[in-house]
């Protein structure tokens, strides 16, 4: 069986391509929060062959899934319509669906220890030779309003007699296809510094109680500087979002995870030794 999805508005149906479970790229329907998902449903037996059924339903499942509880999936979406009524069918039959204005109110998300994800599910009930289950996944994106506030970030950090530096990021909101500019300024090198490099770091915190995981990861990677700063040198920093695989912030899905991003500032000396400070930074979504 097949399911091929229209847009509402007789629109394109927007698409996004992701990496799958199995880590290659998969193209998907995108939709958002109260867009009407319809479409029709393709049936075919084989050549010759009748179906007898008891009924062919359709839903839409939102789903939250904790990778180390696979038995404990969480439904927040769940709608269902019936297709078809119980009978038979000998050749291809294809329906149409529609479900109006869908509550859609979690993004997509594959992460380290949990996943959100949406799908039509397919079900042909029948009473003898199984039932037959189709899913058919989907992504939603979810657009943010633009922050009205939106101020720098401007800190001064060091190590006592051996290291003092000031650093300045002009925003500490930052869109999907933003780009984070700043500057490093060093009041006291005392230290043989080899290079310095701004990291994005994502954070992951999922579960809860004694059977809360969280993992960190480091999305990308920015040399900076390479050798040795002076005394009152500044360092302009200038990163792109758009090449890296970025979300945005997600606070409390579901009371079942959150994501949060930090840009974090390592400086390594001729020793290896690695000096760092982090600052958290809040990701949205501007467009689709």
């Amino acid at each position: 069986m097949t399911v091929d999805l229209t847009h509402a508005l007789g629109e394109a149906q927007r698409v996004a391509s992701v990496k799958s479970d199995r880590g290659n790229l998969e193209t998907l329907p995108v939709f958002t929060d109260k867009e009407t998902i319809a479409g029709h449903v393709h049936l075919s037996p084989a050549p010759g062959k009748q179906i007898d059924h008891l009924g062919v339903k359709i839903e839409v499942l939102g789903q939250t899934e904790l990778y180390f509880d696979r038995g404990d999936a969480h439904d927040f979406v769940s709608l269902v319509r019936e297709l078809v009524n119980p009978g038979e069918f000998n050749g291809p039959l294809s329906v149409p669906f529609e479900f109006k204005s869908v509550a859609l109110p979690h993004e997509s998300y594959r992460g380290i220890n949990v996943r959100v994800r949406y799908v039509l599910r397919v079900t042909v009930s029948r009473g003898y030779g199984g039932t037959v289950v189709s899913d058919f996944p989907f992504l939603v994106r979810l657009v943010d309003e633009p922050p009205s506030i939106n101020t720098g970030i401007k800190m001064e950090v060091g190590i006592e007699d051996c290291l003092h530096i000031e650093f300045e990021y002009a925003k500490a909101k930052y869109h999907l296809k933003d780009v984070v500019v700043g500057k490093i300024f060093f009041l006291l090198v005392r230290i043989k510094i080899k290079h310095m490099e701004l990291e994005i770091r994502r954070r992951e915190s999922a579960g809860g109680g004694t059977n809360t995981y969280n993992e960190s990861e480091t999305i990308a990677k920015y040399e900076v500087m390479d050798g040795a700063p002076v005394r009152g040198e500044s360092v302009p920093v200038r990163l792109f979002l758009a090449p890296y695989d970025l979300t945005p912030t997600y606070k409390n899905v579901a009371n079942r995870f959150s994501v949060k991003y930090y840009l974090n500032l390592v400086l390594v000396d001729e020793e290896d030794r690695r000096y760092f400070k982090q600052q958290e930074i809040t990701v949205f979504r501007e467009t689709l």
